[in-house]
């Protein structure tokens, strides 16, 4: 099943694969989720983690089907997002560069991230899931976090 997704009303944009818009809508959770978290370690890895699914959304979307031939080494999305979409490209290598960041955080080292860390990734991981969203041609979604009544 192929979704079509519409830009203007007027004129049909693009087909986007159902798996590519999971991804766009898993990435906008991972920002509720980050805007969400206390602990800045936790809130830099749900917004650094958003950003991939965002990214991984445009590689699927994008990707040719691999072709006949020998194998390749495996590449992380930071690598095959500029081959992909070259307007993302800064964006892939200021995300790729935040990994060791987001493997420190996750493996718990408190002093890896500070909170204004955190909130400055997750502004950018907001704006990259945009921009990722436009390059897709498919409307931005907006999560709204869900917050306990009381």
């Amino acid at each position: 099943m192929s979704a079509i997704v519409q830009v203007r009303p007027d004129r049909l944009r693009a087909r986007v694969a159902p798996s590519a818009l999971a991804l766009m809508a898993s990435a906008r959770q991972g920002l509720a989720s980050a805007e969400d978290e206390t602990a800045p370690g936790a809130r830099f890895v749900a917004a650094h983690l958003a950003a991939l699914r965002a990214a991984a959304a445009v590689v699927a979307a994008r990707s040719e089907p691999g072709g006949a031939g020998r194998r390749k080494r495996p590449q992380s999305v930071w690598e095959l997002l500029p081959r992909v979409e070259p307007a993302l490209c800064e964006w892939a290598a200021f995300f790729a560069a935040g990994a060791g960041k987001r493997a420190a955080a996750e493996a718990g080292l408190l002093r890896a991230v500070s909170a204004r860390e955190a909130d400055d990734l997750l502004r950018d991981a907001g704006t990259f899931v945009g921009l990722a969203e436009s390059a897709l041609g498919i409307p931005a979604q907006e999560v709204l976090p869900l917050r306990p009544a009381g």
